[in-house]
């Protein structure tokens, strides 16, 4: 007995125009375990703060449902639990409208020019045991709501390649072993125990600083820093400790031309 009206609107929101050196951004893993895991970054891979968001009430009631409908389908058949689906649906879409505005409320408090997500893609066969997680993982309407709101902040959205973020260790040591009884941690090859989310929120900002240092480079540049650093050779196998290593070699570059300029000038000079 409500109604409720819709109205279109337009606005005009003006895009922040700083430079590559002096961005800051916010590094956002979309998960099934963990919400959503934020990390704030500088260009030389520094990382400011973390933030955890999860809403652990929403999920459990979320599972409960999901529980009672493939109960009721086991016994009255595949229609047994319509009733409990229809509340999960729901509980699932109003999760998904709580999560977007925590990760951009969390990008507006850190002064972040930038939200950096996963193009995330699940074309193929999936496992069995994930498979109805994976179903109702809303995580196109949470990336949507996030740039919708983040353009409204005058916040840019760019998405990295999610392939091998998680699997791979952000200190360069190589695959992470993923923990049988807690899913959420792993363990590098050196022996370390970290969060998976975290480890992959690392790897993704990394990506986007490396992309945008390698755009304007020249392929006679692009060939020597290669060779300094292999891993750019692959950018599916570039990892925070791939940023470590390219931003230290665009500073040595840096630093020797600024130092053989003023020599040169004034021996023209003289």
């Amino acid at each position: 007995r409500r109604y409720a009206l819709c109205f279109a609107f337009e606005e005009t929101v003006a895009y922040g125009t700083k430079p590559l050196t002096d961005q800051t951004i916010l590094a956002v893993d979309l998960g099934i375990n963990t919400d959503a895991v934020c990390s704030v970054m500088r260009p030389d891979g520094t990382v400011l703060a973390r933030k955890f968001i999860d809403f652990p009430s929403e999920k459990d009631r979320l599972n409960t449902q999901l529980g009672r409908a493939r109960r009721g389908q086991r016994e009255n058949g595949h229609r047994g639990g319509n009733r409990h689906m229809k509340k999960a649906v729901r509980i699932n879409e109003d999760l998904s409208k709580k999560i977007a505005p925590a990760i951009v409320r969390y990008a507006v408090s850190v002064g972040a020019d930038i939200i950096v997500m996963e193009h995330l893609d699940f074309i193929g066969q999936k496992p069995k045991h994930k498979k109805h997680r994976l179903h109702m993982w809303r995580n196109r309407d949470i990336q949507k709501s996030v740039m919708h709101q983040a353009h409204r902040n005058g916040i840019r959205v760019r998405f990295v390649n999610a392939r091998n973020t998680s699997r791979l260790a952000f200190d360069g040591s190589g695959e992470v072993a993923r923990n049988s009884t807690n899913m959420a941690l792993c363990r590098f090859r050196n022996g370390k125990q970290y969060n998976c989310d975290l480890n992959a929120s690392y790897n993704i900002g990394a990506r986007y600083f490396i992309r945008e240092y390698l755009k304007p480079i020249p392929e006679t540049e692009w060939s020597l820093i290669v060779a300094k650093v292999p891993e750019l050779e692959r950018r599916t196998n570039c990892t925070l400790s791939t940023l470590f290593s390219l931003y230290a070699v665009l500073n040595c570059q840096s630093v020797s031309v600024s130092e053989s300029w003023p020599h040169g000038g004034n021996e023209s000079g003289a």
